[in-house]
């Protein structure tokens, strides 16, 4: 087996150092003939989209002229009219993956030390005598304390100068160009970055006479929401209205061609295939590992191209031979965790299906705009998608509005053991209380179910606002229901967890039904039923509410689902869950 390297992503030294690599050369010749001007290719985090642009670089770029010892041996190489073109470009290659400032201020000041650096690396150029005097100082005038107006338009001086010095036009490639925009949501500082960047933008790539082609990677296709406002005449006269339009930061981008997860284009360029994936695992005497690898790692949809997987996971599954959730614990997922945690119960529950295998029907749009994730549910879900946590199993169009709905899954298994952690980790108080309370739980206690609980929500509730800002049109009831979810999310390998489905004469609250006898630990899995209850005026004490909770399990009677699937009546229980704010009580 060649030695696995993880992390490169440098594609000169992961070549010349004879790792382990998956031959992507292809996307050269796809990309090359395609003739767009501007590429713009989506992609989830880890997929060999840096490494792929760092290839581009060294294919096109005159700097690594004469350097065909790089591809020799993969598929590119068999055709002698690219043997031709290789090392022929000046390029420009600079990426965003470090722009992860938690403020304006300083993201434009780590934007503005990007270029710098970029044009350091071409200061050789200035001691030509095709430039003037004035040329030569503007060009010293590229420096971190630069205003906003020089630094947007920075990339396309820059394109200038090496167009006239090597008498050709450039390659410019940008790698990871929404990380900052992403991280500018999270920190709440968006609607300021977006004019920054769109400027930026359009200067390099719009109005750019120097320019050859561009390739562009990210995870999203970045949006923003623009209000616009309009008078309209009416009998009474003049009133003000308003519209909300969406806008892209590459809406004056008319040479823009924008690749997604759902495009047919570059489908295998980015990703392993099934075939490369067992075709590695054959070289590292792993054979017999494929069906396990399929079900942790496989799952990826691009286009209609089924079967991709995370090189990420599958580099270092070859490496260290362990099940893990590698890709999966490479990011905070802060915004995921943001978005589902801040999210409505309808968004909770939907989550919880996807958690049980099932899948969800929505509508997608792939211009995610990111400042109106809190408040368009579907946007949430694209996200999602775009970012690799969702794939698309079927997509039906409504033949009489046009309308397109998508049904997601979760993608692998790996995915869903991180969603598991992710969820844990919410309701993870410093003192364990929440796993007390499960194993309390399990085992019937209801003085200590009591305690452990109360404990829960006294330093939960503070912060975990599972309503998030339609709490005053929802349902109590469903602040706690996607409460009690988030601490059973670490009981999914002992039983099923189901909530609001029919059974008997009405809609249970929560049913976990073991999977088997007994737990890890040889503890005896019981059945259970859960019905909440908020407090109403007209009840003096939590212990009514109680008494209510159980006399609509008794009166729907809930357990007729459990009963069918052959578990013993005297396995099953019912608990009520009381609330009153923070207070819990359990009967």
């Amino acid at each position: 087996m060649r030695k696995i390297s993880i992390g490169k992503q440098d594609y000169e030294s992961l070549i010349t150092s004879g790792c382990f690599y998956v031959d992507k050369t292809y996307f050269i010749k796809e990309w090359w003939e395609s003739q767009d001007d501007v590429t713009l290719i989506t992609r989830p985090r880890r997929f060999g989209k840096t490494l792929n642009m760092s290839m581009l670089e060294c294919f096109f770029s005159n700097k690594y002229a004469g350097r065909g010892d790089l591809f020799e041996g993969l598929s590119i190489w068999n055709d002698e009219k690219y043997r031709q073109l290789q090392g022929t470009y000046p390029v420009i290659f600079i990426s965003f993956a470090g722009v992860k400032q938690n403020n304006y201020s300083d993201t434009v000041k780590k934007i503005k030390k990007c270029i710098v650096e970029l044009y350091n690396k071409y200061d050789y150029i200035m001691e030509s005598d095709i430039f003037n005097n004035n040329e030569k100082e503007l060009y010293t005038l590229i420096k971190d304390t630069m205003d906003d107006v020089t630094a947007q338009g920075a990339l396309n001086t820059l394109s200038n100068y090496l167009s006239r010095y090597y008498k050709k036009k450039v390659i410019i490639l940008f790698d990871e160009y929404d990380t900052p925009m992403q991280e500018a949501y999270v920190n709440g500082f968006w609607s300021e970055l977006v004019d920054f960047i769109r400027s930026l933008f359009n200067s390099t790539f719009k109005t750019n006479p120097y320019l050859e082609r561009a390739v562009m990677t990210g995870i999203t296709t970045a949006e923003y929401s623009a209000v616009r406002k309009f008078a309209k005449q009416t009998s009474n006269g003049s009133a003000l209205a308003e519209t909300i339009s969406k806008e892209s930061i590459f809406s004056d981008l008319n040479n823009l061609n924008v690749i997604t997860t759902t495009s047919d284009e570059y489908c295998t360029s980015f990703g392993f295939t099934e075939n490369e994936v067992f075709a590695a695992l054959d070289e590292a005497g792993l054979s017999e590992k494929k069906d396990d690898v399929k079900l942790w790692y496989d799952g990826f949809i691009f286009g209609k191209h089924k079967d991709i997987y995370n090189p990420w996971s599958i580099t270092n599954y070859l490496d260290k031979k362990e099940f893990k959730t590698y890709w999966a614990d490479t990011s905070s997922n802060s915004l995921v965790g943001k978005l589902i945690q801040k999210g409505s119960p309808k968004i909770k529950k939907a989550m919880e299906k996807l958690l049980n295998g099932e899948y969800i029907t929505v509508g997608i749009d792939e211009q995610i705009v990111f400042d109106q994730l809190d408040n368009d549910e579907d946007a949430i879900w694209s996200l999602l998608l775009a970012s690799g946590y969702l794939k698309v199993d079927s997509m039906e169009i409504c033949v009489s509005t046009g309308e397109q709905k998508y049904e997601l899954s979760l993608t692998n298994l790996e995915v869903r053991v991180m969603f598991q952690k992710l969820i844990k980790g919410w309701f993870m108080t410093g003192d364990d209380s929440s796993n007390e309370f499960i194993s309390a739980l399990i085992d019937g206690d209801l003085e200590a179910m009591n305690y452990y609980i109360n404990e829960v929500t006294l330093n939960v509730f503070s912060s975990f606002d599972v309503a998030g800002k339609d709490e005053s049109r929802i349902r109590p009831e469903n602040f706690y229901h996607g409460f009690v979810l988030g601490l059973m999310a670490g009981q999914r390998n002992n039983y099923i967890i189901k909530s609001n489905r029919e059974s008997g004469f009405g809609r249970y609250d929560v049913m976990m039904i073991p999977k088997h006898s007994t737990n890890e630990a040889g503890k005896k899995l019981p059945a259970i039923v859960l019905e909440f209850k908020v407090k109403k005026s007209s009840e003096k004490t939590l212990e009514e509410a109680v008494q209510a909770a159980h006399k609509q399990i008794e009166e729907k009677r809930y357990d007729e689902e459990i009963l069918t699937l052959g578990i013993e009546k005297e396995r099953i229980r019912h608990y009520g869950f009381a609330f009153e704010g923070k207070k819990v009580l359990i009967g």
